[in-house]
């Protein structure tokens, strides 16, 4: 896809320049709606952040557009087909698979615990690419440096891995389709701060250098901060706020969005204590 640059006034969706394009989405779960006439487009290397708390969506607009849930009403383009139905074939599931790729929370359960690294990585260029041995080799070692890992690493089965080498197996995994969008489903909330920092940052560094768009699922706004330039606020399952990722957190318009970012902890905060009064009646602490 070339690269091209809209003028600040025009959204992804009116150039037809978005690697992904959502319009109207809408997801009916029997009298539940979940997901209530939802828009949105990334350009090509863009990043954009699907924000709230649980329930409000995120995460069935997320399988909605990789496949495992079908809208009810809405349309889903991704490098300028159309996801909202269901493949005919199986060339069509694996043309998706080379267009969205995604990585999900939980790296303990999200790899099969009897293949190694390379195994992981090498089942999926066999499926998408058909590449020869020698050259599935070589993309190996190219995926695996990507992410930081080490040639001991990469014959490692899972349970020999921490949870950040896990999900930066699961990264790998995913860039081996060579995906123009990659939805990232929470997928640092399960690691430790520390290990947070060094995914975050390998991401950042994967899409300078592929030019991979971002979905990005979270309720955390400092990884939202760092990771994402545009952000859309859900509040359940309909959109509140939408806009650059730092006016959205700095200059929240919307009075949900609002409590969202009172709700952070800022430095030196402590949770205040519960302490019981004479007639056994819950009061909270000084």
């Amino acid at each position: 896809m070339p690269e091209t640059t809209a003028p600040a006034d025009q959204t992804p969706e009116a150039t037809g320049s978005a690697a992904l394009e959502v319009a109207g989405l809408r997801k009916e779960f029997g009298p539940l709606v979940a997901v209530d006439d939802v828009s949105f487009g990334i350009p090509e290397a863009g990043s954009l952040a699907i924000v709230g708390e649980s329930g409000s969506g995120k995460t069935t607009i997320a399988r909605m557009i990789v496949g495992l849930e079908r809208p009810t009403r809405g349309t889903i383009m991704a490098c300028g087909h159309d996801r909202s139905r269901p493949t005919r074939s199986a060339r069509d599931r694996r043309r998706r698979g080379r267009e969205v790729q995604i990585v999900f929370q939980d790296p303990y359960t999200s790899l099969d615990q009897r293949q190694s690294a390379e195994a992981t990585i090498d089942e999926v260029l066999r499926l998408h690419h058909g590449w020869p041995a020698d050259r599935r080799r070589a993309r190996i070692a190219e995926l695996i440096d990507l992410v930081g890992l080490d040639a001991r690493q990469a014959r490692a089965l899972p349970r020999a891995l921490s949870g950040g080498q896990r999900q930066r197996v699961a990264i790998a995994r995913a860039l081996a389709a060579e995906p123009r969008v990659l939805i990232l489903d929470e997928s640092v909330a399960a690691l430790d701060v520390s290990i947070q920092a060094q995914v975050l940052n390998l991401l950042a560094d994967i899409r300078d250098e592929t030019r991979v768009s971002y979905v990005l699922i979270s309720h955390d706004l400092a990884v939202v901060r760092q990771l994402t330039d545009e952000a859309i606020v859900l509040h359940r399952g309909t959109v509140v706020e939408r806009g650059p990722t730092a006016r959205v957190l700095d200059d929240p318009q919307d009075p949900y969005t609002q409590r969202l970012r009172a709700s952070v902890p800022r430095p030196g905060w402590k949770p205040r204590r519960r302490a019981l009064t004479d007639a056994g009646e819950e009061r909270q602490a000084p």
